[in-house]
């Protein structure tokens, strides 16, 4: 009974290697630094950034996040769970770029639309409506007390 159950995993892996046997789809979502959306790289250690995935630089050790079946019709070879669609449907970002604070879709949407269900401003943030449209709903405090106004009510200068 050893040999036939022998024979029979050596069978199921041949038949698996020549892709006779459907592989099982391998989840690659990961959370990355800051809590960030990620790709985990075949090692099952190394979480990569949403947005280092297709940027035509190997992050994984085997390029698994450079492969031509993942970057060959962006964004719709990617998996869900790395794209952040805007609301110009013509538009999109990787999802690690949704809540980080920069406009990156143009509209906002990425920051301060329903479907990105943003968080308030977080503490390295200061809330105002800002001048610069790089920004959406919160400027980065390290621009507080600069001499430059980056706010529409100037409260990054006078009470940030």
């Amino acid at each position: 009974s050893a040999t036939v159950l022998l024979v029979l995993a050596a069978a199921v892996g041949l038949a698996v290697a020549l892709g006779l046997l459907p592989r099982v789809p391998v989840n690659r979502f990961c959370t990355a630094s800051n809590n960030r959306t990620g790709f985990l790289c075949d090692d099952r250690a190394t979480c990569v950034l949403a947005s280092q995935v297709c940027d035509r630089v190997s992050n994984c050790r085997n390029g698994e996040d450079e492969q031509e079946k993942l970057c060959g019709d962006l964004p719709r070879s990617l998996p869900g769970y790395l794209v952040f669609h805007c609301s110009n449907p013509t538009y999109w970002v990787y999802a690690d770029q949704r809540c980080n604070g920069m406009n990156d879709c143009g509209d906002c949407s990425d920051e301060m639309g329903s479907s990105a269900a943003c968080p308030p401003c977080g503490s390295e943030w200061w809330s105002c409506s800002p001048v610069l449209y790089e920004y959406c709903s919160c400027v980065p405090r390290r621009l507080c007390r600069d001499g430059v106004q980056h706010c529409l009510s100037w409260s990054d200068e006078y009470i940030c």
